[in-house]
């Protein structure tokens, strides 16, 4: 605005500024203030079922520990629908699957494990859940779809364990040699004297020995 000039030229030309850009600061104000009141409500909405997933999650363990199986399986299945993002779906999801395979349940574990792998926002969670699936189908004699598992690992955290695992199968598979290898990368990273180190040295002690005989 020119600083010589009137008066009346002043508020002229600050009326028609706002002519022409008054509807625009004005939808501008509104947005601002719909977006502080949306980022609020979503804040809330979020604290809320955070409230009810772990409440949910807290009927699940309560039911299993009262060996409830129908109300843990519920509630378990009312998170995985209705909370499907939260890790207390996870938690339940991973919990449901250990009882059902301790109660010989493994096609149903399965199901659990995969919902996981699926779902879970977080790749340790996923990593577990691959881990835990491997060896359901290991022990089922599912070798090829145990070593699947295995081999879909990206999990740096969990390779330790996906190794020694895969030394399994390769032992039950009677690649001996293979199974060296396998349990020679899973003792990478482990202290000399942890338990993991110690029987994942008696593997390899039983695979060396077979593989000479």
């Amino acid at each position: 605005m020119d600083i010589y000039a009137s008066d009346e030229e002043k508020a002229e030309a600050i009326k028609q500024w706002w002519r022409e850009n008054g509807r625009s600061v004005f939808i501008g104000v509104i947005l601002g203030i719909a977006s502080i009141f949306g980022v609020r409500y979503w804040m809330n909405y979020q604290q809320v079922q955070t409230q009810q997933a772990a409440m949910i999650y807290q009927q699940a363990i309560v039911s299993v520990s009262n060996q409830d199986s129908e109300a843990a399986q519920a509630s378990t299945e009312k998170l995985m629908q209705d909370n499907k993002n939260s890790a207390y779906a996870v938690f339940a999801a991973l919990q449901m699957a250990q009882k059902a395979s301790e109660a010989g349940e493994y096609e149903k574990a399965k199901d659990y494990l995969r919902w996981v792998i699926t779902n879970a926002e977080l790749s340790s969670h996923q990593a577990l859940a691959k881990l835990r699936l491997a060896k359901v189908e290991f022990d089922h004699g599912q070798l090829e779809q145990a070593l699947e598992q295995v081999a879909s690992n990206d999990v740096e955290a969990f390779d330790s364990l996906f190794a020694e695992l895969e030394g399994d199968i390769k032992s039950a598979q009677g690649e001996q040699q293979q199974a060296q290898t396998a349990y020679q990368n899973a003792l990478k990273g482990l202290n000399s004297g942890e338990p993991r180190h110690t029987l994942i040295e008696m593997k390899l002690d039983d695979v060396a020995v077979a593989h000479e005989s």
